[in-house]
């Protein structure tokens, strides 16, 4: 499929899903059900990963998974796909499940409209990362945006939220 259709995110629509340690979806929300144009039955058991784009960089997954293994969270944008061949664009927050004595038992995440202009700033970045993978893998692509975020003397938490608070 060539995903080339947006879909658009309500402003005040909050897609949120939770997945077991393995990254399986366990529980979606009726809003990422209709987005992805999907029932609990097509989701429910499947690894989340069902909905990456292809032009999702991997490094933005390592950092994702890297971060909530050690039950920090992250935000980040994240380009997904749908079920009916379109995609869309998400601000996603995502931090660990934890037991009563403080073991990750699964995941859990928000999303919600991603800002239109953070996306416009967001997609040459990714795009310069996923050519470093193509060449040098996730390593090049992981360089290339801590060499870009320190050149900018800012963290990525800052960086990300920034983007995501800018008006216009």
């Amino acid at each position: 499929m060539l995903y080339n259709r947006q879909k658009e995110i309500g402003d005040e629509a909050f897609i949120t899903t939770k997945t077991d340690l393995k990254g399986c979806i366990t529980y979606a929300n009726r809003y990422f059900l209709d987005i992805v144009n999907a029932k609990n039955s097509d989701l429910i058991g499947k690894n989340h990963n069902i909905v990456r784009h292809p032009d999702m960089p991997r490094y933005v997954f390592k950092l994702l998974w890297d971060r909530i293994k050690r039950k920090e969270e992250i935000f980040a944008f994240v380009k997904n796909i749908t079920f009916d061949g379109a995609y869309y664009w998400v601000f996603a927050n995502v931090t660990s499940s934890l037991d009563e004595n403080g073991n990750i038992i699964g995941y859990y995440s928000v999303r919600r409209k991603a800002n239109p202009s953070a996306v416009k700033k967001i997609i040459p970045i990714y795009q310069k990362m996923l050519e470093l993978e193509k060449s040098g893998g996730i390593q090049a692509s992981q360089k290339y945006i801590t060499e870009f975020l320190a050149n900018n003397n800012i963290s990525y938490d800052r960086f990300v939220n920034e983007l995501q608070r800018v008006k216009g």
